[in-house]
């Protein structure tokens, strides 16, 4: 089969491998959709702390937002499985250890994740084989557009769910990228007052099409209370304006990556009484995330600017965008085109 690999730094391949051979408890998923992820474009940098900590290594493939449908299974494995549309959790922990039987397997110290971390393949080929237990079954009316935006929008709905908005709160969003926006969804769905704050004009523009008018740069932000503020960025010094932006007893959320170490005044934290909380991963919100797409209660897809082919990825990946693409932040792949 075609799979895209990551060879090193900047260097890749799509290339023909073997297909994949479910394994014990595993199943082969016919890939439909893939999205491409911030992290991504870490390890095709180099930048990735995971390369330097030892736990990836190129060559990888990459892809750990996708969707498909069920091709075979191995062993100890219900057969109707078979032709079942689903997506897969990212994070799979060890199964055994004092993390993985309290329920939190996605910060198991031993965990692999798909397409990043412990040598696990990711899905930027044509098929996939992964634990049956990392997987979740979409209803019909999740396509694969929305499949493959899950697992973001599970780490989006967590922070949202971290903001704990009330009805008309007024909540900050730090960051209009994809997770940015996703949160922003999710926030709105909760009765929310939502306001974003980011850099250029064109991704402001964005969020304004999808409904958001309250959109601000970091020096026009306006005097308001916010009851909770999301940093959704990966700059290492907005944990601290999130500090001074949020009212006292209100709530810091940090779902963002920095390159470099953020700071914030342990001080102020204490003497606004304000609750911080980090968000790592989508795999408690999975379920909940299909729910509210299969519902309608957020719909993600003007996100998605477009969709190629394996041939395709190393150019997103170097930070390009297609011919003709629309003005979303999220660029899918279908292993399946030429």
């Amino acid at each position: 089969m075609r799979a895209f690999v990551l060879t090193g730094p900047g260097a890749y391949a799509v290339q023909e491998v073997p297909v994949p051979v479910p394994g014990r408890g595993e199943a082969v998923v016919e890939v439909e959709r893939v999205g491409v992820c911030g992290t991504d474009m870490e390890f095709f940098t180099g930048a990735m702390a995971y390369l330097h900590q030892g736990h990836s290594s190129y060559p990888m493939r990459l892809g750990h937002e996708w969707c498909g449908r069920v091709a075979r299974v191995g062993e100890d494995v219900d057969p109707a499985w078979v032709g079942l549309r689903v997506m897969g959790d990212t994070m799979l922990g060890c199964g055994a250890c004092r993390r993985c039987s309290r329920g939190h397997q996605h910060v198991c110290e031993t965990r692999q994740e798909v397409g990043i971390r412990g040598g696990r393949s990711g899905a930027l080929a044509e098929q996939l084989a992964v634990p049956v237990s990392s997987l979740h079954v979409l209803p019909d009316s999740v396509d694969a557009a929305l499949g493959s935006l899950v697992e973001p929008g599970g780490n989006a709905l967590r922070a949202a769910q971290a903001a704990a908005p009330g009805s008309g709160d007024r909540v900050m969003v730090l960051g209009p990228g994809a997770i940015g926006l996703l949160t922003a969804l999710f926030l709105r769905a909760a009765g929310a007052e939502v306001h974003l704050m980011g850099v250029t004009d064109a991704s402001l523009a964005f969020a304004r099409t999808m409904g958001f008018e309250h959109t601000w740069t970091e020096h026009t932000v306006p005097d308001l209370p916010f009851d909770a503020v999301i940093d959704a960025s990966n700059a290492a010094h907005l944990p601290g304006l999130a500090l001074e932006l949020v009212e006292p007893g209100g709530r810091l959320v940090c779902i963002g990556l920095a390159g470099e170490p953020s700071r914030i005044d342990t001080r102020t934290l204490a003497l606004k009484d304000v609750t911080a909380v980090g968000i790592l991963s989508a795999s408690p919100g999975l379920e909940a995330t299909i729910r509210a797409y299969a519902d309608g209660v957020v719909d993600p897809r003007p996100l998605i600017a477009a969709t190629v082919g394996l041939d395709q990825v190393g150019e997103v990946l170097a930070g390009g965008r297609p011919f003709d693409c629309g003005p979303g932040p999220k660029i899918h792949v279908d292993p399946r085109l030429s």
